[in-house]
């Protein structure tokens, strides 16, 4: 599947769109242990979260997954990237520490971020 700057581009104004008007919301579910785990081993909240989001490029795509989930099989998931400076929680060390974010945008332009944690493996960029 070619996908084109321009599609990356308007997904991304969308998704700041619902950002920036709170129509969004981070899952951290029992299920989403590593996106907890992110929030508690770093100095990060819910505005700082939104500020990465909000930063994000169609350079830091890396790619469209199909929903798995039995019943939203419709679903075009979203995975981006990017490497941002934190504050340690325990200690006073910044790290630079690499993201895996992955979005869902509804139809009624409500996203969920599935993912919001470190990533456990290197991603490849798609316009990289």
């Amino acid at each position: 599947m070619k996908i084109e700057v321009k599609e990356i581009e308007r997904y991304l104004s969308d998704l700041k769109d619902a950002v920036k008007k709170n129509r969004y919301r981070i899952e951290r579910n029992f299920k989403r242990q590593d996106t907890i785990r992110l929030f508690l081993d770093y100095v990060i909240d819910e505005g700082k979260a939104k500020e990465i989001i909000l930063s994000l490029t169609p350079y830091d795509f890396s790619g469209i997954l199909q929903n798995e989930h039995k019943g939203y099989e419709q679903e075009r998931l979203y995975v981006f990237g990017k490497d941002v400076t934190l504050l340690e929680r325990s200690g006073s060390a910044e790290k630079q520490v690499s993201l895996y974010m992955k979005f869902n945008k509804l139809e009624n332009c409500f996203v969920i971020v599935i993912s919001f944690h470190e990533q456990k493996y290197p991603l490849t960029y798609y316009f990289r």
